[in-house]
């Protein structure tokens, strides 16, 4: 590797092209154009001094008008709607690193593609998931630092466990793991550096390809293997479909899981009385990541296409037009909420967005909040007092797009 590839931090550059550390608390700003229609047209990035930035979405055409749904039954509509709001605006901008995936597609192709990955994420394999991969991978990162009284949450647990959970999940080598990650945020961080980002896709695809081939004369039990034997209806999936399906697994599954779970920690860490509640009593687990979720999913946001002339929440969208929906803004509407920016685990429990909703509902909802409940109870099982390191200063959650802290610099007894 060049001195150039050693300097170069791919995980800094993406979070800086998503927003981490120039963008604080989008919030306040979500609240205030809500307030001024639940479908709000204009530059969101120019609202937040991001207007240089390269567009993530790949919908940016300075011809059109540009829209983004805030308000909860706007994001609800645009989504449930997958006809008249398209996906395929994916195609130009992460279909050209992670080829044509389920993150483009629309129905009837979205369906039938559907049908065939979720043969792999089966409710038996969850079970196994938990037992022999998360739970012992959970447990492994807190030895290390177990006897120290003190860790950074985010760099010792929530930012590293999800991308093993993911290689294990697929049968790849430990010793593939670091490179195998920075090509996966290499990969999606395609705005901050094209070349890297189609490299990294390159790289992806020779390495699994070689894997993909080992399974078809071997199957394992694991994902690829799954995947390689899928068939539905007499349909099965390419290469190429596998390929894009498992780029697309890296950042979804790794970078999401790490943020929600660092985000959840970060709102019981800075409520020490919600934290004791939880806990003392576990059964408060599922409110509580529900409620971290809610309020900071790790993606505020996502985008579609209207394909027809169309009214949402009385504001007319011409066809053509891009839309962003900011789940985010939604699960903060004071409309769907009471008190929605408070983090408060005794909360009435009603359905968020996080997960977005409709046909193009997370596929890994379920493994991440798995893994989230297993995290958090074997931190509270195996960390007496854990408590936010008085110490520590300005600890926060920063980022637009993707949003998470940085640090959570914790103590406990050892």
């Amino acid at each position: 590797m060049s001195v150039a590839e050693n300097e170069y931090d791919a995980f800094e550059a993406f979070d800086t092209a998503a927003g981490s550390g120039s963008v604080r608390d989008p919030y306040p700003t979500f609240a205030r154009l809500r307030e001024q229609a639940p479908i709000w047209e204009g530059n969101l990035l120019a609202e937040f001094g991001l207007g240089g930035l390269p567009d993530l979405s790949g919908l940016h055409d300075p011809s059109k008008r540009h829209f983004s749904a805030l308000g909860y039954d706007a994001v609800q509509q645009v989504l449930l709607d997958g006809q008249t709001f398209s996906s395929s605006g994916y195609a130009k901008s992460m279909g050209l690193v992670m080829g044509h995936s389920i993150l483009e597609m629309d129905e009837p192709e979205h369906r039938a593609y559907r049908g065939l990955i979720q043969q792999a994420f089966t409710l038996k394999a969850m079970e196994r998931w938990e037992q022999d991969i998360v739970a012992p991978i959970v447990h492994r990162m807190i030895d290390a630092f177990v006897e120290r009284g003190s860790a950074d949450l985010v760099r010792e647990l929530a930012f590293p466990f999800p991308i093993h959970v993911i290689a294990a999940m697929l049968g790849l080598p430990e010793e593939d793991l670091p490179v195998f990650h920075r090509r996966a945020v290499e990969l999606i961080g395609i705005a901050a550096n094209i070349e890297r980002g189609f490299a990294a896709s390159q790289a992806l695809r020779d390495y699994f390809a070689g894997v993909l081939e080992e399974r078809r004369r071997a199957p394992r039990e694991d994902v690829i293997s799954e995947l390689a034997e899928a068939e539905l209806d007499g349909q099965r999936l390419t290469d190429e479909e596998i390929f894009a399906f498992l780029r697309l697994l890296l950042p979804a599954g790794a970078e999401t899981t790490y943020r929600s779970s660092s985000n959840l920690l970060f709102g019981l860490l800075t409520s020490p009385d919600q934290l004791d509640a939880l806990v003392r009593d576990r059964s408060l687990m599922r409110g509580a990541i529900e409620e971290g979720l809610r309020w900071e999913p790790p993606l505020t946001g996502i985008a579609r296409t209207a394909m027809r002339d169309v009214e949402v929440c009385g504001v007319e969208i011409p066809a053509g037009s891009p839309i962003g929906v900011c789940m985010g803004a939604a699960n903060r509407d004071p409309a769907r909420f009471t008190n929605p920016d408070r983090f408060d685990l005794a909360r009435e429990p009603k359905p968020h967005l996080a997960f977005a909703t409709g046909p193009h509902t997370c596929l890994g909802l379920h493994l991440a909040r798995m893994e989230t409940r297993v995290a958090l109870n074997a931190l509270f099982d195996r960390l007496p007092e854990l408590r936010l390191d008085p110490a520590s200063v300005d600890v926060h959650i920063s980022g637009l797009t993707f949003r998470a802290p940085r640090a959570l610099p914790v103590r406990f007894d050892a």
